[in-house]
């Protein structure tokens, strides 16, 4: 028995031992001992590695055992280092040698009047496809870790409260923005991905751009066309794109043997001096013409980028199988300076554990690009010291201990209490124009009052009115919220009161699901997609005597649902009933006499020339019962799903909407009687290559019974009156009167555009540094009595500025042509 006991014992304590890891860590440096930031570092025969961080000090864990570690970064000699893990950690310090690549290579062994480096660069590009398809699919396992720090700021802005909240020196540096993740990526061609996030964290203040996705720095030069999310609209030409060639020249630096490898490298050179085009190296391996390594960056000079001046991208490629090679490491560094304060950072990939052309399950791919595990942001330190794959240097971790002690002392009831009272602080100047927005502790009530511009306004229906309107929300849990929006409205001409109530229950955010009803009364207008704001309206009566929209008064009731009951599959449906009643013109107030204008009648169908004052009768009282119900189709749509609920990602291809609406005869004492049916497909942000993006709807219907409608019920359209127009929907027009064209029939309407992204201006250098973007664009609509009208136009813009000029026609007559501008305010 004691045997037995004995040889449980010893056969216990072989398998503890040959699962025990042990830490082979060090630091890198160069032939000055200077530290190596950034270093890959993998074994060899393997997918499993890891790099330096900033200070050059690498770890990671392995089984007792022999293993040849190999070093590589980019301008230095590869090394492979044998080393034993026994039954303690290792440490091993590794100095890199500078790389040197001969230079003896004769251009005319390739070709004659050539460099060798285009000769090179053609046998890469003529293999671009093949290694864009040698791996069908993959598995492997990614760490992203990003750092945005402030090199300086000026003196005069660094007060020591602004100091001490950023954790800054007196020289104003400081790290603003941390965050790593790890995570599983999995692909299969041509274009599914599921990434499933294990851990998160994130600290401070991100100012710049983050990218905490490993699709976010998917890097792949074998395309044609490379974006960068966040940097610029358009793409930006890959030296390795088909057609290279025009863009690119390219000099062969030297070669050297890595591994038994020969490794050439090849200078980037833009042959021209602005455009979409990446600067650097590239590492090729000679024979099998494939990227061993890249060092390549854009900069503002060049490319016009947003944000920072410089962005640096770093690739080494690794050996997976003896034909496949894969990212063992991608690397972004960037630097930028904004209004005199100088920043800079890093984010850092790291590919482990390839697993080529694995079996995926039945049904792993659907449309979920990124699964954020419930419990990824609650990881603790002892977590992320065990699984952290780079090292934090020095500061990295005070920061983050730093925050972390911030973080616990922001849920103290005396910091809460002051941070309520700070951000319940009413802004005058925001309220004016974004509203207020006040919050408990727990930020489970809150509380919206709408912007002053849209709670004073003036027309000439209710001349001077008020507008009183907030919102309530409550959030129940992570998952159901609700919220309720009172309005109450007054216009002092007409003396006319009114109120209503709308309120909405979430309670699915992974369906998109909530219920919403509203009751009471309100002015509303005659063109129910919506005309000009009550601040613009206000503007353009008092100022140039454009009273251009038109109101009735209702009363109503109406509930509704909404889910998406298949991915990409949303419907929605509702049931309304109303007592609607027409309005007539009571005020005609202005700042001014505009010569040869006057006031229109609020009938928008009474002839030119008819008094402001008429009333003649549009409709006449009546009562309506409508159902309402559309259905949205989203083509493989994208989504990422968080502890939170599901979040749809813009679709590659178009969205199909169908929509019904039934007037019901009888119930109720409804006067209503029609059918009505559309179908729209629309599509934004097409990107095209280098040219930038176009956007496109089209929609067509009409009432297949009309039996008994009025004029609210007719279908109307997006139009615009007056110098502003809002463009951030496809579906507008500019120049289009808001009630000439509403229709009881048939329509058709198609509206495009594409925004040239600055591919036209970044070619003259006094407008290159404006940074402004190029649009063209056209809208056509044709209706029963009402055909064939057109609009075409071109812009610039800038952020939220945009100015168009435009000319429409009118069947075969000139309509309306001029400038159309947008400032941001709707």
């Amino acid at each position: 028995m004691k045997n037995c006991i004995l040889l449980i014992f010893i056969v216990l304590c072989a398998i503890n031992a040959s699962a025990q890891q042990y830490l082979l860590s060090g630091r890198i440096t160069d032939q000055q001992n200077n530290l190596i930031p950034f270093s890959s570092v993998y074994i060899k025969n393997s997918t499993y590695g890891t790099t330096s961080n900033e200070d050059g000090a690498y770890q990671f864990k392995l089984n007792p055992g022999t293993y040849s570690v190999i070093y590589r970064v980019v301008g230095y000699n590869e090394k492979i280092v044998s080393v034993t893990i026994a039954d303690h950690d290792e440490q091993l310090n590794v100095q890199m040698q500078d790389e040197v690549f001969a230079t003896n290579r004769v251009a005319s062994v390739y070709q004659k009047n050539h460099d060798a480096g285009d000769t090179i660069m053609k046998q890469v590009i003529k293999k671009r496809k093949y290694y864009i398809e040698e791996a069908t699919s993959y598995s492997c396992a990614v760490y992203i870790r990003g750092v945005q720090r402030l090199l300086s700021a000026p003196k005069s802005l660094l007060s020591p409260a602004v100091r001490q909240t950023l954790d800054l020196d007196s020289n104003g540096r400081g790290i603003l923005y941390q965050s790593e993740s790890l995570s599983d990526l999995s692909f299969q061609k041509p274009n599914k991905v599921r990434e499933i996030t294990i851990a998160k964290k994130t600290s401070g203040i991100n100012t710049a751009f983050s990218y905490n996705k490993a699709a976010d720095l998917q890097v792949n030069f074998y395309q044609n066309v490379f974006a960068i999310n966040g940097l610029s609209t358009r793409g930006f030409v890959s030296p390795v794109a088909a057609f290279a060639g025009i863009f690119y020249r390219y000099k062969l630096l030297g070669t050297s043997i890595e591994n038994g490898r020969t490794i050439d490298k090849i200078q980037v050179i833009p042959r021209r001096g602005h455009g979409q085009y990446f600067e650097g190296n590239l590492y090729i391996v000679e024979g099998d013409w494939r990227i061993y390594a890249a060092d390549l960056y854009v900069t503002n000079k060049m490319s016009n980028i947003n944000l920072i001046d410089t962005l640096q991208i770093k690739q080494q490629y690794i050996a997976v199988t003896d034909s496949v090679w894969m990212p063992a490491s991608v690397q972004f560094n960037f630097k930028g300076k904004v209004l005199g304060f100088r920043f800079g950072g890093y984010y850092n990939t790291i590919y482990n554990n390839y697993k080529i052309n694995p079996t995926f399950p039945d049904r792993f791919f659907t449309g979920e690009i990124l699964k954020v595990d419930t419990t990824a942001n609650s990881r603790k330190e002892d977590y992320w010291a065990s699984a952290r794959p780079v090292p934090l240097t020095k500061q990295e971790a005070r920061d983050y201990q730093k925050k972390d002690s911030i973080a616990a002392l922001k849920k103290t009831d005396q910091y809460l209490d002051t941070l309520q009272h700070h951000k319940n602080h009413i802004n005058y100047p925001g309220y004016l124009i974004f509203g207020y927005h006040a919050s408990n502790r727990s930020e489970k009530d809150s509380l919206y009052i709408f912007p002053f511009i849209q709670t004073f306004y003036y027309n000439t229906v209710e001349g001077f009115g008020i507008n009183a309107k907030i919102t309530y929300t409550h959030v129940l849990d992570s998952l159901r919220a609700y919220s309720i929006t009172p309005d109450v409205r007054y216009g002092f001409s007409n003396k006319i009161l009114s109120a209503n109530m709308y309120g909405e229950y979430r309670n699915d955010p992974f369906h998109n699901a909530k219920f919403f009803a509203g009751f009471g009364s309100d002015v509303l207008d005659l063109n129910n997609v919506g005309t000009r704001s009550l601040y613009f309206n206000t503007l353009s009566t008092l100022l140039s005597e454009n009273n251009y929209v038109k109101y009735y008064r209702s009363h109503y009731g109406m509930f509704g649902y909404q889910r998406e009951i298949l991915n990409g599959v949303l419907l929605n449906g509702n049931l309304s009933y109303s007592s609607r009643s027409q309005l007539y013109n009571t005020a005609f107030g202005k700042f001014k006499d505009v010569k040869d204008r006057e006031f229109t009648s609020n009938n928008p169908l009474a002839p030119p020339g008819t008094p402001p004052n008429d009333h003649s009768e549009l409709f006449p009282d009546n009562q309506a019962l409508v159902f309402a119900a559309s259905a949205i189709i989203t083509f493989d749509q994208q989504y990422e799903t968080r502890p939170t609920g599901k979040f749809n990602l813009p679709s590659k291809y178009p969205t199909l909407t169908v929509n019904y609406r039934k007037g019901i005869k009888n119930a109720f004492g409804s006067d209503v009687d029609y059918d009505f049916a559309s179908v729209d497909i629309s599509q934004n942000n097409i990107r095209l290559g280098l040219t930038g993006f176009s956007s496109f709807k089209i929609s067509a219907g009409g009432f297949f019974n009309n039996d008994k409608l009025y004029y609210m019920d007719y279908n109307h359209f997006l139009g615009n009156q007056g110098l502003t127009f809002d463009p951030t929907y496809v579906g507008s027009f500019h120049f289009l009167p808001f009630y000439t064209y509403s229709t009881n029939g048939a329509f058709l309407e198609a509206h495009y555009q594409h925004n040239f992204a600055g591919s036209i201006f970044n070619r003259i250098p006094l407008l290159r540094k404006l940074k402004l973007e190029e649009l063209i664009g056209a809208n056509f609509l044709t209706t029963k009595g009402n055909t064939n009208y057109r609009e075409f136009y071109i812009g610039v813009q800038r952020l939220i500025f945009r100015v168009d000029y435009g000319i429409s026609y009118a069947g075969n007559q000139k309509y309306i042509q001029g400038f159309r501008i947008f400032y941001g305010i709707r």
